[in-house]
């Protein structure tokens, strides 16, 4: 009987699995429309006595993104007031809807990684995932190991699609 070998663990491709990147905790969102007059505009005194009066541990050790759903043109400050009441409770807190609040957490751990860590490594991006990856995850993972790898691919390692392979030198 003949040995079988596997023939994708010798080939001395690297695999990233995105899905490892997911930060777990849970994302809410924090709208300011109704915290506006007639939700369209903000008066100073009633949104300050707001943050003052508000209960801000609901938002405790969740991901907040904190947007206006309304056309109301709202000051950065407005913006940056509820950021700091939410900071002693929330595990962080960011401007922008539940997708970017996933964009910022996954650029922040592709940054993290050290791309000369891939010279001339034959990379597989994994493509298949539980968690939510957003596209610009993969996009900045991309751009940001080509100048190191041997080659990119998208897929699973027995089942990939080419993207990127560098010139033979």
């Amino acid at each position: 009987m003949e040995e079988i070998v596997n023939k994708v663990s010798q080939s001395g491709i690297v695999t990233i699995d995105l899905e490892e990147f997911f930060v777990p905790g849970e994302r809410v969102i924090f709208d300011i429309k109704p915290h506006l007059f007639q939700e369209l505009i903000l008066r100073e005194k009633d949104f300050r006595d707001f943050i003052k009066t508000n209960d801000w541990t609901n938002y405790k050790d969740k991901f907040v993104g904190i947007i206006c759903s309304s056309d109301a043109i709202v000051p950065t400050w407005a913006y940056m007031l509820i950021a700091m009441a939410m900071e002693p409770y929330a595990k962080r807190v960011f401007f922008g809807t539940i997708a970017d609040i996933e964009n910022f957490l996954f650029l922040e751990k592709i940054t993290a990684i050290r791309p000369e860590d891939y010279k001339d490594a034959r990379v597989v991006i994994k493509g298949c995932s539980d968690k939510p990856v957003p596209t610009n995850a993969y996009v900045q993972l991309a751009a940001l190991l080509k100048p190191f790898a041997k080659s990119i691919m998208y897929g699973e390692p027995c089942s990939t699609v080419p993207l990127y392979k560098a010139k033979a030198s």
